[in-house]
């Protein structure tokens, strides 16, 4: 099997082997080109030494990235390539880095050090495929799989537990069965690892096409990265609202909306205030009433932990306080949400609200889609018209409230109500029309 090498990458190589060295593409971009993917990046990893390969590329810009571990990015034709030396790692006492590095001149030793099988082959046009752990294979066979001794590889990098699961979610593969039990055994490792690696690697998971599974299958990991979540596993809820317990209500949710992290982080955190707010009554009905708030409130905690975005937090918490509105398909109701939460915010609960209703009891499905699409056609019918929706949008300002004697307090209360009744259709937005209400029916 060949692999069509870029011409940047092919200079790379042809420089190191010309110049007595060996040197293969390597990693993610060797698997992804057997998925007839395109590589997001294009690493080499060489038998020359750091020193080596920057007198190799001495006429190219060098960036020495980290000399320490035997990597040089090199600018190719304005392209970064990242070029590493062949090592084998010391002990991994911080489960995360190794210790110390030794570079070594022997390919398999290189590969023997890396995570998963399907990451652990090489190639180069001029030694063909280097493949001593049967990574193809397992492609093939879509297959996600430790190289050696599984414990062993999560002993030496916890964050590899984590890309275990995300690999699986994104490419659809199955996690083999010793690696699977390795990854639930050695969970708590995870917490030795940085809130900024965690969120990537459960965004990106969350985001995959196996999502679903892998939130099933493998709930105890996402549960050591949100312990808040562990309870709403087999919660019950009994009410003919719903037909599953919470968490499989959170796991199907997350399947049913767009694969945007802003979204997918909504569903899997939109519940999780529940188990506080339970309630039974007389009926054995259970009730979890202003578990939006709880739910709100709980992911500020773990947004700001896992140092979610500023931008992202408010996002999220703020689709979460707003997940339970019930859109009644109504044009009154649906400009009413526009005008009190924004046309923009108003757009991306819809998706929540679909995605929470795809969750629940089927047989009322039907009736609340027809709901929600109903209000979205008025949303966006409001939207291409330009209609009033909010305090700036109106044809009077603060200050022509304030020309007609009023003052503090009561000009915010008189634009509020002008609003409102623009908004209902009672009321034209008509400066003078406008301002005529105002002065029958506001005294000075």
């Amino acid at each position: 099997m060949t692999i069509n090498l870029p011409e940047y990458v092919k200079t790379a190589l042809d420089m190191l082997n010309d110049s007595g060295f060996e040197a293969y593409i390597v990693g993610g971009c060797v698997r992804d080109s057997f998925l007839n993917k395109a590589p997001h990046d294009w690493d080499i990893t060489t038998s020359a030494l750091p020193e080596q390969t920057l007198k190799v590329f001495s006429d190219f810009r060098t960036i020495e990235t980290g000399l320490k571990h035997g990597t040089v990015t090199v600018m190719i034709d304005k392209n970064p390539l990242e070029i590493t030396t062949m090592r084998r790692d010391g002990k991994y006492t911080d489960n995360r880095h190794p210790d110390s590095v030794e570079f070594t001149s022997a390919i398999t030793e290189d590969l023997s050090r890396r995570d998963f099988t399907i990451n652990a082959i090489a190639y180069s046009e001029k030694s063909g495929i280097c493949d001593p752990f049967g990574g193809y294979d397992d492609i093939k066979n879509r297959i996600i799989r430790c190289v050696g001794d599984a414990d062993k590889r999560f002993g030496e990098d916890a964050l590899r537990i984590f890309r275990a699961v995300r690999f699986s979610s994104i490419l659809g593969f199955s996690i083999e069965e010793k690696t699977a039990q390795s990854v639930l055994k050695n969970r708590e490792k995870l917490k030795n690892v940085s809130a900024e690696r965690i969120r990537s690697e459960l965004i990106k998971t969350l985001c995959g096409k196996d999502a679903k599974k892998i939130l099933m299958d493998f709930a105890p990991v996402i549960f050591t990265a949100i312990p808040e979540l562990e309870p709403l596993y087999k919660y019950p809820q009994n009410t003919p609202y719903h037909i599953y317990d919470i968490w499989e209500h959170t796991v199907v949710s997350v399947d049913s909306i767009k694969p945007e992290p802003q979204l997918r982080m909504t569903m899997l955190l939109h519940d999780i205030g529940k188990p506080d707010m339970h309630t039974t009554d007389e009926n054995g009905i259970d009730h979890f009433k202003l578990h939006q708030q709880a739910s709100y409130e709980k992911s500020l905690v773990i947004l700001k932990r896992l140092k979610f975005s500023k931008a992202d937090t408010e996002e999220i918490s703020t689709l979460i306080l707003y997940h339970d509105l019930r859109p009644t398909g109504e044009k009154k109701n649906t400009l009413r949400l526009a005008s009190k939460y924004g046309a923009e915010t108003l757009k991306r609960l819809y998706d929540v609200f679909r995605a929470d209703a795809m969750a629940q009891n089927p047989a009322n499905l039907q009736s609340v889609l027809e709901r929600i699409e109903s209000s979205e056609r008025y949303l966006d019918e409001a939207v291409a018209q330009k209609s009033c929706l909010t305090l700036k949008d109106l044809a009077i300002n603060g200050n022509d409230v304030k020309s007609l004697g009023y003052k503090g307090e009561t000009i915010g209360v008189i634009l509020n109500d002008v609003l409102e009744k623009i908004v209902d259709g009672e009321m034209p937005n008509s400066k003078a029309e406008m301002l005529d209400y105002i002065k029958s029916n506001y005294e000075v």
